[in-house]
């Protein structure tokens, strides 16, 4: 069985570039019922546009043409957070570039007192499985007392953005940490609701959803991608704060995309070049222990959030917020099917050094 189309690279460490006329009927059905016409244009323009989606059923939402809806509009979410990433992203397209959404990062809290909210990773592979997403690889975290797993897209894993999912193991932290945590997250709502359920089991069980289906259910999953619980209390942060940084940046954010990730041709070249322009990025570029992986990263933006003072009053301060990432990868040789594919995995020391981006917190 011959592998996939290698997807075009870039030269000189810039953005990827595309030539993109391609529009699948039912995505931008999708994306213009959630986000209106001229977002949808803009983001055609901006994104990679996976091959598999050149074939189309008008009317019938496969998972891969759902999925990459989600996964636009989280990254373009992303891009509302994340003041640097838009810039470099809007740099890419008035350059004739655009981008190649890599994979997407959230954090999650693996802890029974959880709210409505299922523990860890459970509250979004009941979104991921049935929109074709499959477990491509574990990852301790040990360092950050978390464990990532990636999700890959089986019908088309090269060019449908990724999910690095991530768990904190509160039980790995102090008794106060602990009750502070349960404190903060034991408030949260579940997202998905009953007809969401039913609509992702039916995706799950034939593969493809009605398209007035489809398009109820998308608000629903990329809604799952935020914070669900209330408004912290700043006591319970600063508690946070001191043992976990990740902790402290899930209590403001919660599930929101940690990062997105831009796949480049030369990570070291682009680091250079944003480096000379001024971009608060990252020291030194992550290199995989593999050699085929390599990352490099905005330090996090700073947002303004909300807390619960002392007296229950509502102060705010200024938190790190989400990033945007770079990595690049090489090919690897696929001996049992005798030919070169894109090497798909992480490196928990990259994602490690990755995290740091937001333990810039004052």
């Amino acid at each position: 069985m011959p592998c996939p189309d290698t997807p075009a690279a870039p030269r000189d460490g810039a953005p990827p570039l595309r030539d993109n006329p391609m529009r699948n009927a039912n995505v931008q059905s999708l994306l213009v019922s959630l986000i209106g016409d001229a977002r949808t244009d803009a983001l055609f323009a901006t994104l990679n546009s996976p091959s598999i989606l050149a074939d189309c059923e008008p009317g019938r939402v496969t998972r891969a043409e759902l999925a990459q809806a989600m996964n636009v509009a989280l990254f373009e979410g992303l891009l509302a957070r994340s003041p640097n990433g838009r810039t470099y992203t809007e740099e890419a397209i008035a350059g004739g570039g655009s981008v190649y959404f890599d994979h997407g990062a959230l954090r999650t809290v693996r802890w029974a007192h959880n709210g409505a909210l299922p523990p860890g990773e459970a509250a979004f592979t009941r979104i991921l499985r049935p929109l074709g997403f499959r477990l491509n690889g574990r990852y301790p975290l040990d360092r950050l007392g978390m464990t990532g797993r990636a999700y890959a897209h089986e019908d088309a894993p090269e060019e449908i953005s990724q999910f690095f999912v991530s768990e904190l193991h509160p039980e790995r932290f102090s008794e106060t940490f602990q009750q502070a945590v349960s404190r903060v997250v034991g408030t949260s709502k579940d997202p998905l609701t009953p007809a969401a359920a039913s609509q992702l089991w039916e995706l799950e069980r034939d593969g493809t959803l009605p398209l007035d289906s489809a398009q109820a259910l998308l608000p629903v999953i990329v809604g799952a991608f935020a914070r669900q619980h209330d408004v912290p209390g700043e006591a319970d942060y600063e508690l946070l704060l001191a043992e976990s940084a990740e902790m402290a940046w899930i209590a403001t954010e919660g599930n929101a995309f940690n990062h997105a990730t831009d796949r480049v041709e030369d990570v070291f070249a682009l680091s250079d070049a944003e480096k000379a322009k001024g971009r608060p990025m990252k020291p030194e570029v992550e290199r995989s222990r593999s050699g085929r992986v390599f990352q490099t990263a905005y330090r996090a933006d700073t947002v303004r959030r909300e807390f619960r003072g002392k007296d229950g009053e509502i102060v705010a301060r200024e938190v790190p917020g989400s990033f945007y990432e770079f990595i690049t990868r090489h090919r690897e040789y696929d001996t049992a099917k005798r030919c070169w594919k894109i090497d798909l995995r992480f490196d928990a020391g990259n994602a490690q050094g990755i995290f740091k981006m937001t333990a810039n917190a004052k």
